[in-house]
């Protein structure tokens, strides 16, 4: 699509010298008819309430793509009491700034913000990560204050116009991603834009441009700085991104991988033999990551928890470290064995993460159970001893994962077909991160034993004695 001369000057009225540029209806892809009925019933009742109201970030970029947006969000010069006014079903959130979620039918909800100032942008105030930022600005101070070039379109649907203040439909055009403002100050204020960066280059098959890449480079360390709830929300909406592949080869070439799971660093050496196989194998677990949740989205079934992911990719320190599954154990070794790999989680990852106890015992579950199949696998078919125990179902969609990536082969559907049990999740269809935020029921939790408790029937794990 190339740009025309046709394009008029948007000027803010309170910053006269910020000048962004309006797209016409006419050069650009997005009509009001691919944006969400909702969503439009919002903004035609900001309008004839007299406020303005733009679709921004993904929705805009989605749309333009081409893509079917997530989540069709709304800026606004409305205030958060005026929107809760306006709107009877509405809820308050957000903390850092308050966000307006209005309710439609289906549990549906539309964000709305009002527009922010340049207080988190602006370069001559206090470089603190996470600094303040509550203060109501204009469209154009929104739009500098946003993460990615992409992501900082407004979409008007009185004219159809696009208001573009950084140059992002350039960049969507050219496939780029770059940091709006200065990469390493904005960086150093808010780490965790270097996670989106890097998750919207592998989504899109973007190239992440030269200065926007060093800074990200050079700041991968201060990931550290972020509270571990962000660093495990921003890695999980990676892991059922369908581009999790893609991602891994960027974090690990920037380094943000390692800052995400430090034990991996000296795993992951490129110095050796063992190093580059488990580089090779991890590579081919996110492969297989995609792989399985392709087929549940495409086939209406129910993803898998987040504990299964993070376990598929643990299974290569599980190797390194333990020889889980290169050395045949059973009974006390391998109970004993369990007990130490979930002390080292609740002392790493557990932590770094902010995983619940809960899932942390899941992971352990997950990842001594493969060795089990592993080891008593029949030529045909199971042992019937091991099909009769509870966890084996979703221990065998685990190790058909583990198989796909060691012989570097795709899941079958029969594999992931099986009827869903009350441990899985469906598909988020509204505005949740991934299936893994929702809460878990006590009943589900109830379901759940202890793998490292004995089980006086089965012996030790449950397996024969």
């Amino acid at each position: 699509m190339t740009k025309k001369n046709t394009r008029q000057t948007a000027q803010d009225p309170s910053v006269m010298s910020c000048v962004g540029v309006t797209i016409p209806a006419e050069e650009h892809p997005i009509t009001n008819e691919m944006i969400d009925k909702d969503a439009l019933f919002v903004l035609r009742k900001l309008k004839n309430a007299g406020f303005a109201g733009y679709l921004v970030g993904g929705g805009v970029r989605d749309l333009y793509l081409g893509k079917k947006p997530k989540d069709f969000d709304i800026s606004t010069d409305a205030r958060p009491g005026q929107l809760r006014k306006l709107f009877p079903h509405s809820n308050t959130i957000g903390r850092r700034f308050r966000l307006v979620q209005v309710f439609f039918k289906g549990g549906k909800a539309i964000e709305i913000s009002t527009l922010r100032s340049l207080s988190e942008y602006d370069l001559d105030g206090p470089q603190a990560v996470l600094a303040p930022n509550n203060t109501f600005g204009t469209l154009h101070e929104d739009a500098r204050r946003r993460d990615l070039t992409i992501n900082s379109l407004f979409y008007e649907i009185q004219n159809g116009t696009i208001i573009d203040y950084v140059n992002g439909t350039e960049d969507l055009q050219r496939s780029i991603i770059r940091i709006v403002g200065d990469p390493e100050k904005r960086l150093a204020r808010d780490p965790v834009r270097m996670m989106r960066a890097i998750r919207h280059a592998a989504r899109n098959g973007f190239t992440i441009e030269q200065k926007s890449w060093k800074a990200i480079c050079n700041n991968a360390p201060q990931l550290s700085l972020c509270p571990p709830s962000r660093l495990r929300d921003e890695t999980i909406k990676d892991l059922y991104s369908e581009a999790s592949a893609s991602w891994f080869s960027l974090a690990l070439d920037s380094g943000l991988f390692y800052s995400l799971f430090p034990f991996y660093k000296k795993i992951l050496t490129k110095d050796t033999t063992s190093g580059l196989q488990q580089r090779e194998l991890l590579k081919d677990l996110f492969t297989s990551i995609d792989n399985l949740n392709e087929l549940c989205q495409s086939n209406n079934i129910h993803r898998q928890r987040d504990f299964f992911l993070i376990a598929l990719i643990l299974i290569p320190m599980a190797e390194t470290r333990y020889q889980l599954y290169s050395i045949y154990r059973k009974g006390a070794a391998l109970f004993n064995l369990g007990k130490q790999i979930r002390a080292d989680l609740d002392q790493g990852i557990g932590i770094q993460l902010n995983l619940r106890k809960s899932l942390r015992q899941e992971v352990v579950s997950l990842l001594i159970n493969l060795a089990q199949l592993i080891h008593n696998k029949q030529q045909n078919d199971w042992p019937k001893w091991l099909q009769k125990k509870s966890y084996f179902k979703r221990s065998e969609l685990f190790y058909h994962c583990y198989q796909a990536a060691v012989t570097n082969t795709p899941l079958e559907l029969c594999q992931i077909s099986q009827k869903p049990t009350s441990h899985n999740v469906p598909s988020p269809s509204h505005n949740t991160t991934s299936p893994e935020t929702n809460p878990t029921h006590d009943n589900e939790t109830k379901q759940y034993k202890p793998i490292v408790l004995k089980n006086k029937k089965g012996g030790i794990f449950g397996f024969k004695k």
